[in-house]
């Protein structure tokens, strides 16, 4: 193993740590504003592992998409709905927390098993290497014109109704 694969190696590790853990604190965490801060971690994190992998177009988009807008979208939801209210108890919560974890756990297992017991040697497409960005453009523009036009449409859709709540 040479240098150049052990930094990978590293900085692949330490990446896919920040994602684990941050997933894990965005979903334990009490106060939404730190569960809203450590998912913008976790999406850098995920844009990290996107460059890992020679992926420089789509590491923009989700720092652009993701960081940029979806997550500032929800700490301005957050901000804005920021609502007092002291919660009830919730009926039969210790059974179903029990069944999701039950759940859960299972759901591991067998990703486990898939994980252990599949060829992962196979394989995969050529890389295209700098002719990334020209060859998303050509698909989105020609093959999947229409559900990018779609996706435009919605967003603008949104957009639109996030300003009249403002």
């Amino acid at each position: 193993m040479n240098i150049a694969n052990s930094i990978e190696l590293i900085c692949f590790l330490l990446l896919s740590s920040v994602v684990v853990v941050g997933a894990i604190g965005v979903v334990f965490l009490t106060n939404i504003v730190y569960s809203a801060f450590l998912l913008g971690g976790v999406f850098m994190a995920v844009a990290g592992l996107y460059l890992l992998l020679n992926a420089s177009f789509v590491a923009a988009a989700q720092v652009l998409v993701y960081v940029g807008a979806v997550n500032v979208l929800i700490l301005f939801a957050i901000m804005l709905v920021n609502k007092k209210e002291d919660l009830k108890p919730i009926e039969g919560l210790r059974l179903r927390r029990i069944l999701s974890g039950v759940v859960c756990s299972v759901l591991l297992i067998l990703l486990t098993r898939v994980n252990f017991s599949s060829n992962w040697n196979i394989p995969g497409p050529k890389s295209i290497g700098e002719e990334a960005t020209e060859r998303i453009g050509e698909h989105l523009f020609t093959d999947y014109l229409l559900p990018f036009e779609l996706a435009s449409v919605l967003l603008l859709m949104a957009m639109i109704g996030a300003i009249v709540l403002a």
